[in-house]
């Protein structure tokens, strides 16, 4: 039995350090418009007024070597956006072509914080300017895309020998955002002090995942922050804001050093919002006597968390962390529209379509009749996501372009061979992913036009998710550990 746990002990040691080397490099680069611009995340038409703050564009280049061999790499960058949009990856990896050579392009991943006050980027006619002399949503494109690619290849001409820790805190950010009632309904930030209110649909994912990275001489050089919560504290604004992540960015580089980089991660959080949905007099009471905004309350439950994060990782700093990342596109079932669904978009195509104000919700709905036909047609085939599944060390990674409601994302960290689990949203332009329970409530966020892919697109994701970990984590083998 002692032999037994002594190999359990070695094999967990070898997942942590190993002969490789990991080298890390990185960069942030400002994405902020000099003009106004169409803002992103509503669904009528917002025109910048001024930058509020700063957003920016964070790239974190991996390395592993043996010697001069190259084990793998990735190079991740998060912004400042809504949402990476369909074709900004493709883009980016074109563009990247010349300035990454000797890298693969396909382990360039990138993700949206999903902050409501950032320029849009989609194509189409879905957000009219009505006029205004603003920047246009292709133009704005084209810089994000020439300083995205900027921000890659400093990071990775900047790779250095470096260290790696992890460690976990806890933060009361997530606060679910659809009340349920006593005829069965949900409601996205539905009221909770009437009478019919039964109660909060979902989980709530309070663990602040880490990673941090330090060079040879032990200066923190940058840190990937995993908060399950998408950063919608100052969503109704017409400014440029990076949300919460400002102050956060700010108050960890006081802290820290000023050329610190700080990659924002989404966790799972579609169905989360950074505000309360009861107990708000309490909160706000709390934050007077602090003297603090909302948003410099959400920044100080990050920082702190982090710090508690910290305190354990600088004590387990690790110099050869394994890294291995996996790609590959997975299908996913589309959601099927019901004859109910149909029939009520098809009413509000009828409703908006001559309204060049409303173009967001005519095209919104008539995207779903458009599905609906296909579906007819027998050519709805499925949707293909990329999939990221990276280990680091103990640690593994994983990405979704989904608003992935959360308890998805709890079956993934439940199930996963990792000590420690991060998930990335966002990284494409799935929309929302909603549970069966939520879809079976309604509101906005699970119904169909907020919707492409349902419930049994989703737990094939997290099995998917669950065994693209499973390959990186494989079984110790048997004879091995009955010695």
């Amino acid at each position: 039995m002692r032999l037994f746990l002594f190999s359990l002990c070695i094999a967990s040691l070898a997942a942590s350090t190993s002969a490789s080397d990991l080298h890390v490099g990185a960069t942030t680069v400002d994405i902020t418009p000099d003009r106004p611009v169409a803002l992103d995340g509503q669904m009528h038409v917002r025109i910048s007024e001024k930058p509020e703050t700063h957003i920016f564009a964070t790239a974190l280049g991996l390395e592993s070597r043996e010697g001069d061999r190259v084990l793998d790499q990735a190079i991740m960058v998060s912004c400042d956006i809504v949402a990476i949009r369909e074709g900004l990856i493709e883009l980016v990896r074109e563009k990247a072509r010349d300035r990454l050579p000797g890298f693969d392009l396909n382990k360039l991943v990138l993700n949206a914080t999903h902050t409501h006050t950032a320029p849009v980027t989609m194509k189409g006619d879905r957000y009219s300017l009505l006029g205004k002399k603003v920047m246009l949503p292709m133009e704005y494109t084209d810089f994000l895309v020439e300083r995205i690619v900027a921000a890659a290849a400093q990071s990775w001409e900047q790779r250095k020998p470096a260290k790696a820790g992890w460690g976990q805190g806890q933060a009361v950010i997530a606060q679910n955002r659809r009340a349920t009632y006593a005829d069965g309904t949900a409601k996205m930030y539905g009221p909770t002090n009437v009478p019919e209110f039964r109660g909060i649909e979902g989980y709530e994912d309070h663990n602040l995942e880490v990673l941090f990275f330090w060079d040879l001489n032990n200066t923190l050089i940058a840190t990937a922050v995993n908060v399950p919560c998408p950063s919608q504290e100052v969503e109704g604004l017409k400014v440029i804001h990076a949300d919460f992540w400002d102050p956060v960015r700010r108050q960890l580089r006081e802290r820290h050093g000023k050329d610190l980089h700080i990659l924002a991660w989404t966790g799972a959080g579609g169905d989360q919002v950074p505000r309360p949905m009861y107990g708000k007099a309490a909160d706000e009471r709390m934050r007077r006597l602090r003297g603090l905004t909302r948003l410099e309350e959400v920044a100080r439950r990050v920082v702190r968390g982090w710090e508690e994060a910290y305190e354990g990782a600088k004590l387990e700093p690790v110099t050869g962390a394994v890294l291995q990342h996996q790609t590959k596109k997975i299908d996913l079932p589309w959601r099927k529209v019901t004859e109910k669904e149909l029939a009520d978009a098809q009413k509000a195509v009828e409703q908006y379509k001559d309204d060049p104000k409303e173009q967001w919700k005519y095209l919104w709905n008539q995207g779903v009749v458009d599905r609906y036909e296909t579906e007819k047609s027998g050519k709805a085939g499925v949707f293909q996501m990329e999939l990221h599944a990276l280990r680091l060390g103990d640690v593994a990674i994983a990405t979704n372009e989904f608003e992935l409601f959360t308890d998805y994302g709890v079956q993934m960290k439940a199930r996963s061979p990792a000590v420690q689990t991060f998930l990335i949203q966002l990284t494409g332009s799935g929309g929302y992913l909603p549970t069966p329970r939520a879809v079976a409530g309604g509101s906005y966020s699970a119904i169909i036009q907020s919707s492409r892919v349902g419930p049994e697109g989703g737990q094939a994701l997290v099995d998917e998710t669950v065994k693209a970990f499973n390959d990186l984590w494989p079984a110790p083998d048997a004879k091995e550990t009955s010695k």
